[in-house]
């Protein structure tokens, strides 16, 4: 079973190496339109680092809508914003997003906010450019929202997936890869709601970083030749402990998008469902794809103990290398630019 899992692992990070320096620019880009008073409406879009700066889109608002100025911020999260007077508001109508150069294939996210309180999001596929102002907010339509949103996040991060891949190398059997993605569920779970619900704060960027370190210390342990160490023997242990981390990088993501101040509960509840749904999707094609190999090359060829010294190591320094680079990248974004 290890073995298998071995080998799947090392394939998986080669077919992602190319997206690999963008794992955690996955990121959507979002349109923000506030109202400021009576007709006048404050717009900002703000693209995520893995968009060139050449590439930065533009937000074309309703018919009838009419800019009134507006200014640009530096990197690394690149935004522009502008104030348009709207006579005829902003119901009914339609956001389009223009790029200069070429679609970069990112997700948008529309999120309106009137002087009364009440805010929509709405998240829009890579292909789709034209959105239309939301709908009121409903339970229904927030919790699908919200659900496809979590297992766009998981799905799209390289690194909670590479991350995962380890520690279901490192649980082995069926028994303990089913404690080790519980613990991970739950704790991710509390941080994630104690983040998304502003009672408490951590900066992202060292958050970032914090994750990627953790990615690095699973292959360093895989690597290793001991199966004594608390790691191999206790799992949960470190699933847990790191569970409690990915949660606030998980909350980042949903703190980009907003939260619908009429159904709060119904759209973290739902994002943390998609959240999962996206891990047992991941873990199943792994299922498959070892079921599929398997019967491919014959259960001879797939023994662990055959398979496991050839694949393990190498695994372990493919998703290491890939881990350690994101580390350090994160942390150079610490350093200020002169």
């Amino acid at each position: 079973m290890r073995g298998r899992l071995a080998r799947l692992l090392l394939a998986a990070a080669l077919a992602l190496l190319p997206a690999a320096v963008q794992a955690h620019d996955s990121r959507p880009v979002l349109v923000s339109i506030a109202q400021q008073g009576g007709d006048l409406y404050l717009a900002r879009v703000v693209t995520p680092p893995s968009v060139p700066i050449f590439d930065v889109p533009s937000a074309r608002l309703p018919d009838g809508c009419l800019r009134a100025g507006g200014q640009a911020s530096a990197r690394p999260a690149y935004s522009v914003q502008a104030l348009y007077r709207c006579t005829d508001g902003l119901g009914g109508g339609t956001v389009t997003l223009k790029y200069p150069e070429f679609n970069p294939s990112l997700s948008t996210m529309l999120r309106v906010s009137w002087l009364s309180g009440e805010t929509r999001t709405v998240v829009s596929p890579p292909e789709t450019l034209s959105i239309g102002i939301p709908d009121p907010e409903t339970a229904t339509g927030v919790a699908g929202q919200y659900f496809m949103l979590g297992v766009h996040h998981i799905l799209s991060g390289v690194d909670h997936l590479l991350f995962l891949a380890c520690l279901l190398l490192i649980a082995g059997t069926g028994r303990r890869i089913l404690i080790v993605v519980t613990g991970f569920t739950v704790a991710h779970s509390i941080t994630l709601a104690l983040a998304a619900l502003r009672l408490v704060h951590v900066p992202v960027p060292p958050v970032e970083a914090a994750i990627a370190l953790s990615i690095v210390f699973l292959p360093t342990e895989i690597a290793r030749p001991r199966r004594d160490t608390l790691t191999w023997r206790y799992p949960v242990a470190v699933s847990g402990s790191f569970g409690f981390l990915h949660g606030f990088g998980f909350a980042a993501a949903l703190g980009e998008t907003g939260m619908p101040q009429t159904e709060v509960p119904t759209a973290l509840l739902f994002f943390n469902v998609g959240v999962e749904a996206g891990q047992l999707m991941f873990i199943g094609a792994l299922i498959v794809a070892m079921l599929a190999v398997t019967r491919a090359l014959g259960r001879e060829r797939l023994a662990p103990d055959r398979l496991l010294p050839r694949v393990e190591r190498p695994a372990a320094y493919v998703v290491g290398s890939l881990a350690a680079f994101w580390m350090v990248e994160r942390l150079w974004a610490f350093v200020p630019v002169s």
